[in-house]
């Protein structure tokens, strides 16, 4: 399987993901903002990476974990779907692609902090409420990465692309 985590920035949301998926942070208590801070790529991408694929890592079961800013564009998962599945069907490709968006999970504060650090390089306004945003989202993502495991060991289609309503 391949797991592609994806958002607007993809930065903070999808990085927080990667790192829950990859067993890099601590599910059982609050994170420290030094832990936060310190997640690969959170608060660290610019618009020049905005629709790369940023790779993570591999997981437990030796599946790699990507993760995709998309920026607004709500074409950008549907074409990779497609390319996924004109590779899979032209080379005989098995791997499952799976597709969680972690829009639904960012909260207020998030928003106005990758604003403020990303857009307007405002940091020492824009971190505090990224990390604070962090904390309050925390368990969303938890569960995001939960689901997106299950959904991937649990449905059958080649391609799983999930919007995560449920999470917001």
């Amino acid at each position: 399987m391949i797991y592609i985590y994806n958002d607007y920035g993809g930065t903070h949301t999808t990085s927080m993901a990667a790192a829950f998926h990859l067993k890099k942070l601590p599910t059982d208590r609050e994170l420290t903002k030094e832990e936060i801070l310190a997640i690969p790529y959170f608060n660290k991408l610019t618009s020049s990476d905005f629709g790369k694929l940023i790779f993570h890592d591999l997981d437990e079961d030796k599946n790699p974990v990507y993760t995709i800013g998309r920026k607004n564009q709500k074409f950008v998962v549907p074409a990779m779907k497609e390319l996924g599945l004109l590779l899979q069907e032209r080379y005989n490709g098995e791997e499952k692609i799976i597709f969680s968006n972690t829009s639904p999970t960012v909260p207020f504060p998030m928003s106005i902090g990758g604003f403020l650090s990303r857009g307007l390089k405002i940091d020492f306004l824009g971190v505090p409420l990224l990390v604070a945003g962090a904390k309050i989202c925390t368990k969303d993502i938890i569960r995001l990465v939960e689901h997106t495991k299950q959904s991937g060991k649990q449905q059958k289609d080649k391609i799983i692309v999930l919007d995560n309503k449920e999470f917001k």
